[in-house]
C-alpha cells in the first residue's frame, strides 16, 4: 500500500519560506541537502509524518508560474479560531473563516492562507472527515 510522505513546492527564497512555514504551522527543518543547481529542504513537525519538501532552484530570480492546475494543500487544527487569530497577529494575513455545508449538513469550517510564493493552504478545523 502506498503511503504519502511529502508535498514538494518550488520556492524562490529559502529563508523566507522556511520562516513562513515555521511561523504559520510550526514546521521546522528536518533535513537540508545542497546540490550544485538546487537545494532540498524538508520541513516537519510532531503532528504528522507527512513533510513539506521545499525545492530551491539556484539562479531563479522570478516567481514561479503556478498555472491553473494547482489547488491547495490542507492541514487540520484543533481550534480554528485561535489559529486564525494567531496567524493574523503574526502578520500572515489569513483569509476569513468560512463554513461549508452539504445537503443542509455542516461539513466543516476553514480558512485559506497564501505562502510567500502564492501557494494556497487550507486550514480546516478538525472534525468529521477532516481529522
Amino acid at each position: 500500500m502506498a503511503k504519502t510522505i511529502h508535498t514538494m513546492l518550488r520556492v524562490l527564497d529559502e529563508a523566507r519560506s522556511v520562516a513562513f512555514y515555521d511561523k504559520a504551522f510550526g514546521l521546522k527543518v528536518a533535513d537540508r541537502y545542497d546540490f550544485d543547481s538546487f537545494t532540498l529542504v524538508y520541513l516537519a513537525n510532531q503532528e504528522s509524518e507527512h513533510e513539506v519538501e521545499l525545492t530551491i532552484n539556484k539562479g531563479e530570480t522570478t516567481p514561479y508560474d503556478l498555472g491553473n492546475g494547482y489547488g491547495h494543500v490542507a492541514v487540520s487544527v484543533g481550534d480554528l479560531g485561535a489559529e486564525h487569530e494567531r496567524m493574523r497577529a503574526a502578520g500572515l494575513a489569513p483569509k476569513d473563516i468560512k463554513e461549508i455545508s452539504h445537503q443542509g449538513m455542516k461539513l466543516g469550517r476553514f480558512f485559506f492562507i497564501d505562502d510567500p510564493d502564492g501557494y494556497k493552504i487550507e486550514v480546516l478545523e478538525r472534525g468529521g472527515r477532516f481529522q
